[in-house]
């Protein structure tokens, strides 16, 4: 499975644009998370998507459907087979030979880096309320790619089911 984190930094390689508006100063802490990192470098990699649009965009002015846009460009940068529904093997989690099926970005991939451009959004001055990362077009584009994927491997993609505290208490009990 590809880490769009690699997929990210293999894009901006591509561009020849300065970097996007960057987020503000990190802390004065010597370290800086991983995840800050990358988030760092998802919103700049965003912004030279944008500026490189034909024709350019605006951060303002972006939708979900432009969000979507990005997310369809990133695919061919992808690594995880998906198998068509036409494919022999399509619904088989270990398939026995090789197909022509495309490679697309992975479904947690993706809900990682929106996550990531979402709060990074934020972080740079845009409101929650018009986050386009958190359209519902997003959304709902992130769970069909899930289940999509989920069916062309053959695995059901089931929610976790919270337990309840006293199931949980009892458990550690008896453990």
């Amino acid at each position: 499975m590809l880490d769009v984190y690699s997929t990210i930094n293999s894009v901006s390689q591509n561009f020849s644009l300065p970097s996007a508006p960057p987020l503000p100063p990190l802390s004065s802490s010597p370290t800086v998370s991983r995840y800050e990192l990358q988030k760092r470098r998802d919103w700049n990699t965003f912004g030279q998507y944008l500026r490189n649009h034909k024709p350019p965009l605006i951060l303002s002015r972006c939708s979900g459907a432009n969000i979507l846009e990005f997310l369809k460009y990133l695919d061919q940068f992808g690594k995880t087979k998906v198998h068509n529904c036409n494919c022999p093997f399509f619904g088989d989690p270990h398939p026995p030979a090789p197909c022509n099926c495309p490679l697309k970005q992975a479904w947690g991939s993706l809900d990682a880096l929106i996550g990531r451009l979402r709060a990074a959004f934020e972080e740079n001055g845009g409101r929650t309320e018009t986050n386009p990362f958190g359209a519902r077009a997003v959304r709902l584009y992130l769970k069909e790619v899930r289940d999509t994927q989920a069916k062309a491997r053959g695995i059901a993609y089931e929610k976790k089911k919270k337990r309840n505290i006293k199931q949980r208490i009892s458990t550690n009990i008896c453990d």
